[in-house]
């Protein structure tokens, strides 16, 4: 990357805090400092674990850090529920987004195009039609008892909550079309909303599963 390049891109990590806690904190600035490293950014002029945790002034809300040029910039918001929510594919082709910078356009587009569509969200599929992620979000669904997400060699990101999942379960990465998820139970994990369970997909009704709640439960580490 020039030097050109790294002065324009931004790394984002959005982080939960529940009940005043930060319980995925460490491993979110574990990915900060990867991508810092692999991208050949310029690295945070403070403390961001002392400057997150002063930001933390309510129980429950989501931190979003935004580190560019060195510089760290931080907003809150409330937290939002997790009811479940109906899903489309996007017509947007997913491009490799292995590091959670601010150049997320698809993302935006995918997002904006499944709301006026009537979805809540949507999924991207690769050039080569494999299911890969959500706008902010990793994908899971259940098929003949186990537990599924695409793969990580499809160019996604390394989801905190991904992650997460990966500690709590055994998970089969996959590649496959987005017609292999008709008839699954699906859900989607991230660091903010934790195991949100999928209602629909593409217009079509998904069959729950009592194994999600469990792992909804377990979801968020003490």
């Amino acid at each position: 990357m020039s030097s050109v390049e790294a002065g324009r891109i931004g790394l984002i990590e959005t982080i939960r805090a529940r009940d005043g806690r930060l319980p995925l904190l460490g491993r979110h600035l574990e990915r900060l400092q990867t991508s810092v490293t692999d991208l050949g950014l310029t690295p945070p002029s403070t403390d961001l674990d002392e400057l997150i945790r002063t930001s933390v002034v309510s129980d429950d809300l989501v931190v979003r850090l935004e580190l560019r040029d060195g510089s760290a910039e931080i907003t809150t918001r409330d937290a939002s529920n997790g009811r479940s929510l109906s899903i489309m594919v996007a017509a947007e082709i997913h491009h490799p987004y292995q590091h959670k910078t601010t150049q997320r356009e698809q993302f935006g587009r995918a997002f904006s195009r499944a709301r006026r569509s009537g979805a809540d969200d949507a999924v991207l599929v690769t050039a080569a039609g494999f299911v890969a992620e959500g706008t902010a979000w990793s994908l899971f669904w259940w098929d003949d008892g186990k537990l599924c997400t695409p793969a990580a060699d499809l160019g996604i990101l390394p989801g905190v909550g991904r992650r997460r999942m990966l500690e709590l379960t055994s998970v089969r990465e996959e590649h496959v079309p987005p017609g292999a998820l008709r008839g699954r139970s699906l859900f989607l994990t991230n660091a903010v909303r934790g195991v949100v369970e999928i209602g629909s997909f593409q217009g079509q009704p998904v069959p729950p599963d009592s194994r999600t709640a469990e792992l909804s439960a377990a979801f968020w580490p003490d």
